[in-house]
């Protein structure tokens, strides 16, 4: 007889591949305790893998639609929600309407490397070096990202060839490890899973951006959200239907 459900949480994979949803749900599901529930969504639209600004800010908007239709199912109150991107699109948005508490693979990486000292990330696509940064900055770890070493092949296609994959990522590691970093992230929801081939040829502990998220979720130490309730503050015109069936609160 399985143990009943104490808490329950929502994964939601903000690009439309369902190959990185099923990645997700391979690393993390086994490390779920009893008692613990983890439901997945997939984006409705936007970009089959996210690599640049306009497809990041795409993903936001999807990741509240998904977060929405949840809702709109099961009202039950969550206990937290995973953005299963490294970039964490839509965090501070999922955060104010939730009523929980919210984390992204980013986010939740940062806060495991940070616990070793000044950090390193490596991941795939040239265009994510800025926006992670940025992304650093804000989340207030600026001064401990000391270096972001991308490699030429996206997130996608390096989940599509595990083999070139840990030869390339093997070698990004060992360029990442520079003075004065403590910890090397590996981040992409496309690459869950794959610290563990790395981390013998890894000179610094090496950090699984998937893996991280959900033991940052599942420890509590994902940052509490800003009210206890759920909902959207604004009304809306022209959404979809879960958007429109969630209600609008009042307030501040």
């Amino acid at each position: 007889m399985s143990a009943p459900v104490s808490r329950r949480f929502l994964l939601i994979n903000p690009n439309t591949n369902a190959l990185t949803t099923q990645r997700l749900q391979e690393t993390l599901r086994p490390r779920l305790p009893e008692g613990v529930s983890l439901a997945v969504s997939t984006a409705r639209f936007g970009a089959h893998y996210i690599a640049c600004e306009a497809s990041h800010a795409v993903a936001a908007h999807a990741c509240l639609d998904a977060w929405a239709a949840e809702r709109v199912v099961d009202p039950q109150p969550l206990d937290g929600v995973l953005i299963g991107c490294f970039g964490d699109p839509g965090l501070f948005a999922l955060r104010e309407v939730s009523g929980c508490r919210v984390t992204g693979l980013a986010e939740a990486s940062f806060i495991q490397a940070a616990a070793h000292g000044p950090f390193a990330i490596v991941t795939g696509g040239e265009r994510w070096k800025p926006m992670l940064m940025r992304l650093a900055q804000t989340l207030g770890y600026g001064e401990s990202l000391r270096h972001v070493e991308t490699v030429a092949p996206s997130g996608a296609a390096l989940q599509a060839d595990p083999e070139m994959a840990v030869r390339c990522l093997a070698q990004a590691c060992e360029q990442a490890a520079k003075p004065g970093v403590r910890a090397i992230i590996l981040g992409g929801a496309g690459l869950a899973g794959y610290a563990q081939a790395l981390r013998p040829q890894c000179p610094l502990p090496l950090i699984d951006s998937a893996v991280a998220g959900l033991e940052v979720m599942l420890q509590g130490q994902a940052p509490k959200a800003t009210r206890t309730d759920d909902g959207f503050y604004a009304s809306w015109q022209g959404m979809n239907d879960a958007f429109m069936q969630v209600s609008a609160k009042t307030g501040a």
